[in-house]
């Protein structure tokens, strides 16, 4: 907080640092001459030239002004479009690694070409991240042609694409795709067992468009891979009967602030007996009270058309800041199987994480990251604290005219929408084009049968009608146009008014309650008055409205009633917008504790995380022989199991039989054998060093010259499958962790000083049974039993056969593809003769 603090007086002060920019806007402007008078190949050759001078050790930094006017005179010359100085603006600022927050209509697209070519020239691809595939294809078609004139290739990643797709397009100099895409594909690069199969490279440089949608509304749901769980869905069902019998306040208690939803003793011992259980809250029932908990939240705090919708049968969830459809996004922990139980459509089988990361831990991950958007200053404490960026506020090309109006408030929301439908009646009878904001589907179609009911054509834009987004936005600008729309009318798209508009008045917004966050209002208004457009925006609000009624404090609408305020009367008061401010501050101070709160539990993960990935990687790379790392695996097994038995030099004749059984047992090689060699019975520090050195010469001389290329991907392959089997159990191991670890308050415990502890705990007892099972196994391959093209074809089906999700506690959500089912033991008999070549029987070797 002291960092933010200090920055903001000392180092980020917008007016500062604008005028800091000036200087280089003005050298850039200096080389438009010199640029115009070079032909195209002239231009595409200082592509080549640049790079050289990089070779020769130029910084990025000295080449900025002569390569951004470069950018801006191909543009000019292949699309256009010439930059403003103040894109150059946001250009330098996006470079320098911060977020450039410039208004709507001021040609982000068009300003993020400049450092996206810059950096593309270090030989690094330089990543720009949307919100969605659509904008990604959008950006580099329109976008491609100015980076293909100067030399530059460009990639774009789609859900659709195959590996090959994928590695193909993060082989260009710039490649545009979603957050989402970036992140699976880095969660699913960390689970092949080939480099060659990996398909992004290094992460250097990234800018992320929509920063603020990406990093922070979407920050509380982490990407996800999984595989199915062992679930039945008939207790979903029988559950979910029961539940429709319970009465609020008598039987369960709501609280919507902080949406929790609690059982009463009555509501209890209803549940119990319908169940037929004695109590919900043995251990033996914790799983059925999981299963009560997710569908009381089902039925009290989700609601239908306004967090999803119902269509072909599947429930599809809104998202709240922009009101589209969430493709395949499911709520995780059993809660979207409890939703589709409630709507009685089919429910699909709950998932095991087997690799996950947020997006603020996957975006810490480039070396330099920037972000552009129209509304960043209300959460510029927030990216700083997180992701240590600053926010500079470009100033806009031509003066804002839009007229932003006080609120109108009202008693209820009757009222409210009466004079609402009043309102756009006059603008669409005068024929000033309209765009009304709602805050769900619900109240978008709600307002839509009020207009009909008046006679006043219009379109509707929501998560249900999605489709048409690109041509309702085309015309909504136009005379005599009325669009009702969703959250997702202020994301990526510009309203264009025609003249006969504009000498109207320009866009008039109507903002029919205020969302939870004050930047998804100034996103609505933004729609409005854009490049210097006349525009007129207001907000219609009623003391019923959720943000009022849940964070604006009790009894408000009450102390307005006793005041003598009518259901008709709409009054302005500075004094009541003060409080929907502060409501909205409120939200937005929880949402910020949830995330900080996300991601601290989050790091304890991606600690983890980074040693596992690091260790895979160097397996794959095989920097240090694969036999160098058995070694050190051999050698610190054994370390493992002295230390496990003793922590005294001194050895009794019973430890010594323990230990040199233990050791036996792991390696198979018998007791004998290891007396033969005459080890150490006084202290356990020789005995270590004496059973080490043994098993280092065992295991060498199973490598002869005829085997080894064979021998090292053997282990290689046993290496990998093992790890990657310890950390999904592991990542399970933490899942349940996480779950209980918030009793511990009731205990005086800080429950996150818990988690880290036991959590790392848990990470060295998985990396003692990986040392283990590795050693195990080593000392029982058998070569003539090793396929490694079938296990590359297993592990391939295995990848193209997961579930992809962004989950959090709340909310989750995955792709339509099957998810993947790996045997934990082989498909074969206990009687049978162990595989692995130890010539034992497979209950007495691997399948203890």
């Amino acid at each position: 907080m002291i960092g933010w603090l200090f920055a903001k007086l000392f180092g980020t002060n917008n007016a500062r640092q604008i005028a800091r920019l000036q200087p280089l806007v003005q050298r850039i402007n200096q080389y438009e001459k010199i640029t115009e008078a070079l032909s195209m190949e002239e231009l595409r050759q200082k592509t080549n030239t640049f790079r050289e001078r990089i070779t020769l050790g130029e910084s990025l930094d000295a080449l900025l002004p002569e390569a951004f006017a470069i950018v801006r005179e191909t543009a000019r010359r292949t699309i256009g479009q010439r930059h403003f100085d103040v894109q150059l603006m946001g250009g330098i600022v996006l470079h320098q690694g911060k977020i450039a927050e410039m208004k709507t209509g001021e040609g982000k697209t068009l300003t993020e070409t400049l450092p996206l070519y810059l950096n593309a020239l270090s030989g690094h691809a330089a990543h720009l991240v949307t919100p969605n595939d659509y904008l990604a294809r959008r950006d580099a078609a329109w976008m491609g042609p100015i980076f293909e004139a100067l030399g530059i290739t460009v990639g774009v990643i789609q859900n659709s694409m195959n590996d090959y797709e994928r590695k193909m397009a993060y082989r260009a100099d710039i490649v545009y795709a979603t957050n989402s895409e970036l992140g699976f594909d880095y969660l699913r690069d960390n689970m092949k067992f080939r480099l060659d199969d990996y398909v992004q490279r290094k992460l250097a440089y990234a800018i992320v468009d929509e920063v603020d949608s990406i990093l922070i509304d979407e920050a509380r749901t982490p990407l996800i891979i999984s595989g199915p769980a062992e679930e039945s869905s008939e207790l979903y069902v029988r559950i979910n009967r029961i539940i429709p019998s319970l009465r609020t306040d008598a039987d369960y208690e709501i609280n919507e602030k902080d949406r929790i939803v609690l059982l009463t003793e009555s509501g209890n011992d209803k549940i119990e007996q319908a169940l037929g259980v004695t109590s919900l809250y043995t251990m033996d029932n914790i799983k059925l009270l999981h299963h009560v908990n997710q569908a009381l939240k089902a039925h009290t705090l989700f609601r239908r058309d306004i967090e999803y919708v119902v269509r072909d049968n599947q429930v599809l969830i809104v998202d709240e800041f922009t009101g589209r459809i969430l493709p395949g996004r499911r709520y995780s922990d059993g809660l979207h199987q409890a939703i589709e139980a409630k709507e009685q459509v089919a429910i699909e089988r709950e998932t095991q994480t087997l690799a996950s990361i947020t997006l603020q831990n996957y975006f810490r991950l480039y070396k330099k990251l920037a972000g552009m958007t129209g509304t960043a200053q209300t959460e510029a404490e927030e990216f700083y604290q997180i992701y240590n960026l600053h926010v500079i506020s470009i100033p806009t090309h031509q003066p804002i005219i839009r007229v932003d109006k006080p609120d109108l408030i009202f008693l209820n929301k009757q009222g409210k929408f009466h004079a609402v439908a009043n309102d756009v009646h006059t603008r669409y009878e005068v024929g000033q084009p309209v765009l009304i904001g709602t805050v769900s589907v619900e109240k978008s179609e709600l307002l839509s049968d009020i207009l009909n009911n008046i006679g006043v054509p219009h379109e509707v834009l929501n998560a249900k009608n999605h489709a048409r987004e690109a041509d309702i936005i085309a015309h909504a600008g136009e005379v005599r146009h009325v669009t009702i729309a969703t959250n997702m009318a202020g994301r990526g798209t510009d309203i264009k008014l025609t003249d006969e508009s504009r000498a109207l008045g320009g866009l008039y917004v109507l903002g029919t309650e205020r969302h939870e966050s004050r930047r998804i209002d100034n996103q609505l208004r933004g729609r409005s008055g854009r490049q210097g457009d006349p525009g007129e925006s207001r907000f219609y609000i009623s003391l019923e409205d959720d943000l009022i009624r849940i964070f604006g404090g009790e009894g408000t609408k009450r102390r307005m009633e006793r005041a003598g305020m009518k259901e008709d009367e709409v009054i302005e008061s500075g004094f009541l917008s003060k409080r929907i401010e502060d409501a909205q501050e409120k939200v937005e101070k929880i949402h910020f504790e949830q995330r900080r709160h996300l991601l601290e539990y989050d790091d304890v993960l991606n600690q983890q995380r980074i040693v596992i990935y690091s260790y895979r990687r160097e397996i794959l790379e095989g920097q240090n022989s694969i036999e160098g790392l058995v070694r050190d695996l051999i050698a610190a097994a054994i370390e493992d199991i002295v230390a496990l038995y003793t922590k005294k030099a001194y050895l009794t004749p019973e430890l010594y039989t323990e230990i040199m059984t233990a050791i036996a047992n792991m390696t198979n090689i018998g007791r004998d054998e290891f007396d033969a060699q005459g080890i150490s019975h006084i202290n356990s520090e020789t005995l270590q060093s004496d059973s080490i050195n043994f098993l280092l010469i065992r295991y060498r001389l199973a490598i002869t010259d005829e085997n080894s290329a064979q021998m090292e991907e053997a282990q290689k392959w046993l290496m990998l499958e093992s790890l990657d089997q310890a950390w999904k159990q592991h990542m399970l191991n933490l899942d349940r962790l996480k779950e209980g670890i918030g009793l511990r308050q009731m205990g005086q415990k800080n429950p996150l000083i818990e988690y880290k502890r036991e959590a790392f705990d848990l990470f060295a007892e998985m990396m003692r049974a990986v040392r283990w099972e590795i050693v195990h196994h080593i000392f029982r391959l058998n070569l003539a039993r090793f396929d490694k093209a079938a296990l590359e074809q297993q592990r391939e089906h295995e990848l193209h056969t997961m579930q992809l999700s962004t989950g959090g506690t709340d909310a989750s959500s995955s792709s339509e593809k099957p998810a993947p089912k790996r045997s934990e033991k082989p498909n074969i008999g206990r009687n049978d003769l162990c595989p692995c070549g130890s010539g034992q029987k497979y209950k007495k070797c691997c399948g203890k």
